[in-house]
């Protein structure tokens, strides 16, 4: 670029001009889909992020002092409509308003470019803290979140690289765990009821995994969309057992959608667990009170929500103790009735 045709002072990384000249737009623009994504054209934006990557441009944001703070800590997750996060939604906002700060809660859905467009909104109301979902996010997110300058906790999974901090469990765990209780019991042939979301795939690859170790393979896996519901259980059951009629057991991503395996099989006149035992996910707070009760596997979105919280104060000064990096808060299997 030649620093006499720029209309800011030539500097060594790339201004909002040198982004809308790769783009092709105008520099107003670019500044709209950075601040206000969902007010530009979707292939106007995809242009711009692109060259938001192809540039290295990135906002500068010095850390605020400490009577400057915004008092907010914002936390992104892919929906509100799966209870299972409720419970960490509650659990992070009491602690935070127990250290003087407010939570501000973003949906990214499923998609990592919907996760890109948020945490750049988001980053431009200038949090205290950030709280993510998971630990996939696209290598544009993730360098957002490295140089944005205040405490960040991914949340929901483990991983070796964390950006920051984490605080979560390993789904990839919870799948060896499921795969061999379930083949101590008997169970052999075995199927996979599943939405499309990243965290069940995990899950979904661990139990394939540790069945693959014992000679076995699973029967078949039937993806519903996101969110999971009542009706997609029914609907994905009813696939399942119209294809392969023999299925010992169906394996559910959510508790939702195990219920609404569960229903299916009751309007066939099939008795779980006999004729088909189903295991589900999250341990809602039905799982217990269906019929038959529910085997699920239990977590802990309250520990998750209050320590990411605590681990956000604590950086900022604003609550005593050190909290590890890493914290994984775990799981537990529950067998009850449908297994």
């Amino acid at each position: 670029m030649d620093p006499q045709q720029s209309d800011e002072p030539h500097i060594t990384s790339a201004t909002l001009n040198d982004v809308a000249r790769v783009a092709g737009v105008s520099p107003i623009t670019v500044s709209r889909a950075l601040n206000q994504p969902h007010l530009v054209r979707p292939g106007t934006l995809a242009k711009i992020q692109a060259a938001v990557r192809e540039t290295g441009y990135a906002r500068s944001r010095p850390a605020p002092a400490a009577a400057d703070r915004s008092k907010l800590v914002a936390l992104i997750l892919p929906t509100v409509a799966n209870p299972i996060f409720a419970d960490m939604v509650q659990a992070a906002s009491d602690k935070l308003t127990e250290g003087g700060y407010q939570l501000m809660l973003g949906l990214a859905g499923y998609e990592l470019w919907r996760e890109e467009i948020l945490v750049e909104t988001v980053l431009s109301r200038r949090p205290d803290g950030l709280i993510v979902t998971g630990t996939l996010h696209s290598d544009n997110t993730r360098r957002r979140l490295e140089g944005a300058g205040i405490p960040i906790v991914e949340t929901w999974d483990m991983t070796p690289h964390p950006i920051d901090m984490l605080v979560g469990f390993s789904h990839e765990a919870v799948g060896h765990t499921v795969a061999a209780r379930m083949v101590e019991k008997g169970y052999r042939r075995i199927a996979i009821l599943t939405a499309n979301d990243p965290r069940a795939a995990r899950r979904n690859l661990g139990l394939q995994a540790a069945l693959a170790r014992q000679g076995l393979n699973v029967v078949a896996i039937e993806t519903v969309p996101v969110p999971a519901s009542l009706q997609l259980g029914r609907e994905g059951c009813a696939r399942l057992l119209g294809a392969h009629a023999d299925i010992e057991l169906i394996v559910c991503s959510s508790d939702t959608l195990a219920q609404g395996a569960m229903t299916e099989a009751a309007s066939r006149g099939l008795r779980v667990p006999d004729q088909l035992a189903v295991l589900g996910f999250g341990d809602l707070n039905f799982a217990a009170h269906t019929y038959p009760p529910m085997s699920s596997v239990k977590v802990d979105g309250v520990a998750i929500g209050a320590l990411a919280a605590q681990a956000i104060l604590e950086r900022l000064g604003a609550a005593p103790g050190r909290l590890p990096k890493v914290t994984d808060t775990g799981f537990q299997l529950i067998e009850r009735g449908s297994t």
